[in-house]
Parts: structure tokens; C-alpha cells; sequence
């Protein structure tokens, strides 16, 4: 393996796990303050048990999370030394407010943990919003960054580097607002049918337990409406990569040639030396709809850019359909939720749905690392899409396979032990059932 590949490939696994943590963290403590919420509203005190277990459950995952980030911070410079020289004094701002967030998060967060008898339930409950708050700030300060990779902006080439920097104009860049919108989008639909997902499991063995039913319907408010969303937030994003990325565009869809009318693929393999996608279902004009609102508009194929300027055709490819799919299925299972409970019919004695639910546990996830695999290999081989290339970016330091290595069986070891604790949580659940009382004590602790 060369140091290019090690280096990209250290990159892609770090931001791989930590992506995962940087999700539930933003909509992990959204779903503990509604269950708070709920229980001073109700009295039920499955609702306080609720919201006590998903606060540890933060806790441990933004501790993971806080590790894997400070060394993706490490990366950034280590690995990738000329792309910090010339972009730190664009991006610096967003990844400076992102650690004010950072630092907001974990303080309020300690006093959610810490404040249950020692603040009034108001500023309990603040506490607990401004972490769900901070969280979500946190995502959209590194978010912004990412975007700028995509869209640069906010400053001058001049003899190679940048002059006249505007870090404002930079922080608002064209990819910053699609891919905001859809990846907070994804993380409240990720989480919340992850949750849900692992309690409709658990009521599909015991369809009474009280504790379940209320973690289901609490994990099912955060998680449909973004579900139900999504799509108009991928249209949204899908027309902004027309305009200002053509070759991700065209790698996502399989598009080699430039053509009025192009046809929407769905599956097939692309087939670079041939310059085709084989076994694709194509209908007519549908990419060409999508991307400009207009069946007949031109679509720009890969040949419109060197061969050289290509991203991995096949993995984008791939990893687009696996990410639509995945979210179009979240999305039905959203709006049959919907429908149900529209008709007022008790949701956890519906095994169908249930079983539906908990198939759609780990799709979120699946769909978000699917999602950022596309944004990040269809801007390659350029690190700041169009300006600098990410082989011009990497250290010169040698023996990168060695840290590669490493950095992978710390991610392993890390996932294993999160795995334990999330596991020993949940199966710790109280057993009351609905019929025993819905204010009753929990059995168990």
C-alpha cells in the first residue's frame, strides 16, 4: 500500500467511526429531553427511567466521540500538511466556533448528568436543550468546512496561494446549505430509528413492556418527520451537485456522456473502460428532471473532464444507490408509521411494522457512511474540488501504513467496548408491563 492510499485510507476509517458518534450526539439528546419533557408532563416514570438511560447512553458516546475527534484534529495537520498551510486561514473560523460548541456541549451536558436533584426541572430541562442545541451547532460548524472542500470560495488564487481571504464568504459557500440541511436531516432519522428500531426488537419478544412502548413512540418522533424529509433535502442537494460539481454528479449516476435527456439509473455497474454502466434500469429524461426540473436540460457526462480529474466511478456509484435505497426505504416506513398512527391503532401490536422497524434499526447509519463515502470520493482526486489535488496534499513522511494500522485496531477495540456498555444498557430495561400501571417504579434498574 502507498503512503497516498494509507493516508486516504486512515482518513476514511477515522472519519468512518467517528461519524457514527458525531450523529448520535446530535440527536441522542434531543429524544433524552423529550422524554424529560414528557414526564413532568405525565407523571409516568418510565419516561424519567427514559431519559436517565439515554443521558448515560450520550455520555459514552460523546466521550468516544470526543476521542476520535481530537484525532481526526491530528490527522488533519499530520497527514495533510499543504492542504492546513493553505486552508487554515480560510476554514479556521468554522472550526473555531465548532469547538466553543464542542466546549458548550460537554458542559451542560455534566450539568444534565449531574443536576437531576440539585436544579430546578426548568434548568434541567434547559440544560439538556442546549446540548441537544450545541450538538447539532457542533455538526454544522464541520459541516460548513467540508462544504468548502466541495465549493471553495471566500478568497483569491494569486501565484498559487490564497490572498484576500473572506472567512464569512467561505463559511457560506453553495454546498454549505444542502449538505447542512442533509446531514442533520440524516442524523435525527439514523438515530432515532436506531433507537426505535432496538425497542421494537425487544417488543416483538414482549409487546406489553411499558418501558419499550414509550422509548419506541419517543425514538419514532425524532426520527419520522426526518425520514419523511429527507428526500426534499436530497433533491435540494442533488441540483446543487448538477451546478457545481459535475463529475460527482456524473460518477453518482453512472453518466459518461454528456447528453440532453439524460436517463435516472437505478443499480447497475458501472464499467469505466467501456465508458458505460451495464444492468442499470434506466428511465428516460429522469436524471435530467431531477437535476434541473426539466426533462430535456443537459446533464454534463464524465467526458467532460480529463480522465485524470475522474473520482472512482464505481464506488460513488455504488455507494449513491445504497444511500437512496437505504432512504427511500426510511422514508415509506416513515409515512406508514404516519398512517397508523393516524388511524389510532396501537403500533406495537402491529408485528409487521414492528419487524419493519426493527430491519430498519442499523439503515440510518448504513446510509449516512454510504452518503459521505459519496461526498468525499466524488470530490476526488482533488482535496479543495478544483484547486489542489489530495496527492499534492499529503505529508512526504514515509511509513504511513504504520499509523494506518494502528489508528484501525484502536477503532476496533473502541467499537467492541461501546458495543458492551450499549448492549449491557439496554438489556438492563425495566420489565413493567402496561397493564401493571404506567406511573408504576421500574422493576429494575
Amino acid at each position: 500500500m502507498g503512503d497516498l492510499l494509507a493516508a486516504r485510507s486512515q482518513m476514511a476509517v477515522s472519519l468512518g467511526f467517528h461519524i457514527l458518534f458525531a450523529v448520535v450526539g446530535i440527536a441522542m439528546p434531543v429524544l433524552m429531553v423529550i422524554a424529560e419533557t414528557r414526564w413532568h408532563r405525565t407523571g409516568d416514570a418510565m419516561y424519567l427511567e427514559l431519559a436517565k438511560r439515554w443521558a448515560k447512553g450520550t455520555a459514552i458516546l460523546f466521550a468516544v466521540g470526543a476521542v476520535s475527534g481530537t484525532v481526526l484534529s491530528f490527522e488533519l495537520g499530520l497527514l495533510w500538511p499543504s492542504f492546513m498551510r493553505f486552508a487554515g486561514a480560510i476554514i479556521g473560523m468554522p472550526f473555531s466556533l465548532e469547538g466553543f460548541a464542542f466546549f458548550a456541549e460537554a458542559i451542560f451536558l455534566g450539568v444534565y448528568l449531574y443536576g437531576w436533584e440539585r436544579i430546578s426541572p426548568r434548568a434541567h430541562i434547559a440544560a439538556g436543550t442546549v446540548v441537544a442545541v450545541s450538538g447539532a451547532a457542533s455538526a454544522l460548524f464541520v459541516v460548513i468546512a467540508n462544504a468548502w472542500m466541495n465549493t471553495p470560495a471566500g478568497f483569491r488564487l494569486q501565484s498559487g496561494l490564497p490572498v484576500d481571504v473572506d472567512p464569512i464568504a467561505a463559511m457560506l459557500t453553495p454546498a454549505a446549505f444542502p449538505e447542512v440541511l442533509h446531514m442533520l436531516l440524516a442524523a435525527y432519522a439514523a438515530t432515532g430509528f436506531a433507537v426505535a428500531g432496538i425497542h421494537a426488537m425487544m417488543l416483538l419478544r414482549d409487546r406489553r413492556n411499558a418501558f419499550h412502548r414509550r422509548a419506541l413512540a419517543v425514538a419514532l418522533i425524532v426520527g419520522v418527520p426526518a425520514a419523511i424529509v429527507q428526500p426534499f433535502s436530497g433533491d435540494i442537494s442533488a441540483r446543487y451537485v448538477a451546478r457545481w460539481q459535475p463529475p460527482k454528479l456524473a460518477a453518482m449516476e453512472g453518466q459518461f456522456r454528456t447528453e440532453a435527456g439524460a436517463p435516472l439509473r437505478i443499480g447497475g455497474i458501472p464499467d469505466v473502460q467501456a465508458e458505460r454502466t451495464r444492468w442499470a434500469l434506466e428511465i428516460p429524461g429522469g436524471l435530467s428532471l431531477l437535476a434541473f426540473h426539466d426533462a430535456h436540460a443537459v446533464v454534463h457526462g464524465l467526458d467532460a473532464v480529463p480522465r485524470r480529474d475522474w473520482p472512482p466511478v464505481p464506488v460513488v456509484h455504488v455507494a449513491f444507490q445504497v444511500m437512496v435505497a437505504l432512504g427511500t426505504y426510511l422514508a415509506l416506513l416513515g409515512l406508514w408509521i404516519v398512517v397508523e398512527a393516524w388511524r389510532r391503532r396501537d403500533l406495537a401490536a402491529n408485528r409487521w411494522l414492528m419487524r419493519a422497524v426493527a430491519l430498519a434499526s442499523p439503515m440510518g447509519f448504513l446510509c449516512i457512511e454510504a452518503g459521505w463515502t459519496v461526498t468525499e470520493v466524488g470530490r476526488q482526486p482533488w482535496i479543495i474540488f478544483g484547486v489542489m489535488r489530495t496527492s499534492d496534499a499529503v505529508t512526504p513522511m514515509p511509513g504511513l501504513i504504520v499509523p494506518f494500522l494502528v489508528i484501525s485496531a484502536l477503532y476496533c477495540f473502541l467499537g467492541v467496548v461501546v458495543v458492551w456498555l450499549l448492549y449491557d444498557l439496554v438489556m438492563r430495561s425495566p420489565i413493567t408491563r402496561e397493564s401493571d400501571g404506567a406511573a408504576a417504579a421500574p422493576a429494575a434498574a
